[in-house]
């Protein structure tokens, strides 16, 4: 026996479409969404059909597309779709778009589903630089936020014609990653963070023994992605110190410099932590290098190859908490491994105390848990001896769950002036 009814487990989420050049891009995102599990149906505009035709959303997410109010009218749709949905996903959302929610026109569809909608609604703009940081729009964007509607922060990059600079739409991985933390929230992130400065490394650093070979780890950066990602949705100004990060795009709205070496990031953190009001060491960050690079690469041979001698690199966290201003919050992470002496979370708070740092995330690494995943889980544990559990989840949820202990853990003393009560 066959229907069309959802498995109540199984998310329903409504796929809007604007009518802009990135259009195409919501194919990627819809693939994504079916292939992660979620009931999707896809309403694009009018102008999004001159873009992408009908009969490929309904190639992809095995449903019928229509755009208008008149379109099956029995059943109802303009009403239905928004009542019936856990969440209202728009990609690309054009100028004309945020206007129209903004101001509660209803003239198609899309529209009347953004009016009738209780759940999580996402907007991702995707428009010309000049269009986003129109007065109009701004206005738009921040009645809508005020409302409790998430409107993404756009990319920067090529945008159409030889245009490039903010408004391009993110990449598609990205929206996905948001849609699932809304629909694990199941409500509204907030813009708590407005003002405030975050600096956070991410992935691993690589030390170099010759020209072709390095001492490295398995951190992807997926994690200090996903904080950085985040802090940016939540209003934060983000400056984002990378390390190897397995070709992660660069999140949304986030400025991002590049490194290799603990040595580089050492000094990229520095300089980014000068103006920052909070502090985020989540890169894996190589405890050791080689006291000597080879200049070229060393060769295989008969005999024996000589011992590599190692010194140690700096610890960048520590040399943070030292350097800390007044006022700033600098949160550490720990990647361990239980052992004969203590467990995984006896090592983290032993961590914490060494460090002297405000926060400390543990994760326990290996066995296919928190490197080189795309889910994570752990703890959270405060200076004043708090220790939060992090459910097992997407790193996006654990994100989301450590700037909410954080942001919940200090009062407001003005926009750069924030710590742990």
């Amino acid at each position: 026996m066959t229907g069309s009814a959802e498995a109540p487990s199984r998310p329903r989420v409504v796929l809007g479409v604007g009518g802009g050049i990135a259009a195409y891009k919501a194919c990627e995102v819809l693939r994504r969404l079916t292939e992660s599990g979620h009931g999707v149906r896809v309403v694009p505009t009018a102008g999004a059909l001159r873009f992408v035709g009908a009969a490929t959303f309904e190639a992809l997410s095995g449903r019928p597309v229509h755009a208008e109010v008149f379109s099956d009218v029995p059943s109802v749709q303009h009403v239905k779709l928004g009542q019936d949905a856990d969440l209202v996903v728009v990609a690309p959302a054009t100028a004309n778009l945020l206007a129209k929610a903004a101001h509660g026109l209803a003239d198609d569809l899309l529209t009347n589903t953004l009016l009738t909608a209780r759940c999580p609604v996402l907007l991702v703009p995707a428009m010309h630089t000049e269009m986003w940081e129109h007065p109009a729009t701004r206005a738009n964007v921040a009645l809508l936020r005020s409302r409790g509607v998430v409107v993404a922060e756009p990319a920067s990059g090529r945008l159409t014609g030889k245009d490039t600079g903010k408004g391009r739409l993110p990449d598609p991985a990205e929206i996905v990653e948001l849609a699932r933390l809304l629909l694990h929230r199941r409500d509204a992130l907030p813009r708590d963070m407005e003002g405030l400065r975050v600096a956070i490394s991410a992935g691993g650093t690589r030390e170099p023994l010759d020209p072709v070979r390095f001492l490295g780890n398995r951190s992807s950066g997926r994690q200090g992605y996903a904080l950085a990602r985040v802090a940016a949705q939540r209003g934060a100004r983000v400056a984002l110190v990378a390390a190897h990060t397995a070709d992660l795009a660069p999140p949304a709205g986030v400025e991002v410099e590049r490194v290799g070496t603990a040595a580089q990031l050492r000094e990229a953190m520095h300089r980014a932590a000068e103006g920052a009001d909070v502090v985020v060491m989540a890169a894996a960050v190589a405890d050791f290098r080689p006291v000597d690079r080879a200049e070229h690469k060393i060769k295989k041979t008969d005999r024996d190859p000589e011992p590599v001698a190692l010194t140690r690199n700096p610890d960048v966290l520590a040399e943070l908490v030292g350097a800390r201003r007044p006022g700033q919050v600098v949160v550490g992470f720990a990647a361990e491994t239980g052992d004969a002496a203590a467990g995984v979370l006896e090592h983290g708070r032993a961590k914490l105390r060494r460090k002297g740092c405000d926060w400390l995330v543990v994760n326990a690494v290996g066995d296919g848990r928190a490197f080189e995943v795309e889910d994570n889980g752990g703890w959270l544990l405060s200076a004043e001896g708090v220790e939060t559990p992090l459910p097992h989840g997407s790193k996006a949820s654990l994100a989301s769950a450590v700037w909410d202990a954080i942001m919940s853990g200090c009062e407001v003393s003005g926009p750069r002036g924030r710590r742990p009560q």
